[in-house]
């Protein structure tokens, strides 16, 4: 899912090749946009969906507003809404180019954030873009369903201070809850991870290298997205003093502190991968090694046996001379030889056991 998401991914970047800055390129197999419109403050809340038309007059009638856009499948609404608010053009571009890493990009009259949100266990991310102006705070995300669900909650039921602080801290709020949404995720790999450990020790197979790359890539899909927050995130720490409060920019550095957890559990987990693949060959080897020593402890119990048989099977007519293996002459000569193999094949198996090569 994660490759063939990237392969969609590159393929429009393709196609974007040498057009001018600020133009949109809309896929129309995405869905269509919807509008929900949110203005709160500490003692009032309204949540609804909205037409693009009406848009502009409900933001410019309430202090704190907050639009999320759920697709991006409409160029016309997202123009409409582009020029209602006077949205920066390369911002607007960078809403529809789903290739983006996280980044924050201040403007002159707000600030652009770009996050990338885990879908599942898959690897695979979702971009979702964020603008901070004077009395708004926009989401875009490609699809309907998300992680804010949290934060709706917070907003509904009046908990904490989200109500009552800024729009600043909403978008806070809203980054934090994306980056908290891979903790989840990078516990279930690690679980997986332990089931993988215990088979790489009892019984390694082919399957079980396999399970280790396809785990070994999604780490890789999540470590490319987590990585780049740690630069957004100082960015946003560092230059967005106009758009962001003192006070906001305490819980964003403990929104940064996560972002480090996650990158260093995701490397550990990375790093356990390699060390499951170096243990599934070393058991194999061992393995091999096993095998290899039964064969060669076979081989070298029969080297003398093929020896004995060898001797007695000589065309040498003892009637001729005395010395032309008398044995052949004895009443007991077949069991003499079978005995003479059987003492050799259990001084040898002595000499292993001593040895300590049946171990």
């Amino acid at each position: 899912m994660a490759r063939k998401i990237q392969e969609q991914e590159l393929g429009r970047m393709a196609q974007r090749v040498g057009m001018a800055p600020g133009l949109l390129s809309v896929d129309p197999s995405w869905p269509e946009p919807r509008l929900t419109f949110t203005a709160y403050d500490p003692g009032m809340l309204v949540e609804r969906e909205v037409a693009i038309d009406e848009l502009k007059e409900l933001i410019d009638a309430h202090e704190k507003v907050w639009v999320d856009v759920e697709g991006l499948g409409s160029e016309a609404v997202l123009q409409s809404l582009a020029e209602s608010l006077e949205l920066h053009k390369l911002a607007l571009e960078d809403v529809v180019n789903l290739g983006q890493r996280a980044k924050v990009e201040p403007y002159q009259e707000d600030l652009f954030i770009v996050v990338r949100s885990p879908i599942g266990s898959s690897g695979a991310t979702e971009q979702l873009a964020l603008i901070l102006g004077p009395g708004y705070l926009l989401t875009f995300q490609e699809r309907r369903g998300d992680c804010f669900e949290p934060v709706r909650v917070r907003l509904r039921h009046g908990k904490g201070r989200l109500r009552g602080a800024g729009l600043d801290y909403l978008t806070y709020a809203l980054v934090d809850a994306v980056i908290d949404s891979y903790f989840p995720v990078v516990e279930e790999i690690a679980d997986e991870l332990e089931r993988l450990e215990a088979d790489v020790l009892e019984d390694p197979d082919r399957k079980t290298v396999s399970a280790i790359h396809d785990v070994k890539r999604r780490i890789q899909g999540l470590r490319r997205a987590i990585w780049p927050h740690r630069e957004a995130l100082n960015t946003l720490l560092r230059d967005a003093g106009a758009f962001v409060s003192e006070e906001t920019l305490l819980y964003l550095r403990d929104c940064y502190d996560h972002t480090i957890r996650i990158a260093e559990m995701i490397d550990a987990q990375r790093d356990h991968c390699t060390d499951l693949m170096a243990t599934y060959l070393s058991v194999v080897s061992n393995r091999m090694n096993e095998v290899m020593k039964v064969l060669a402890i076979i081989g070298t119990i029969f080297i003398p046996l093929g020896f004995i048989a060898g001797l007695y099977g000589m065309n040498f007519d003892p009637d001729v001379s005395p010395w032309n293996m008398p044995e052949l002459s004895w009443f007991l000569g077949y069991p003499y030889a079978l005995g003479l193999m059987g003492l050799t094949v259990l001084g040898m198996m002595a000499f292993f056991w001593r040895k300590g090569w049946f171990k």
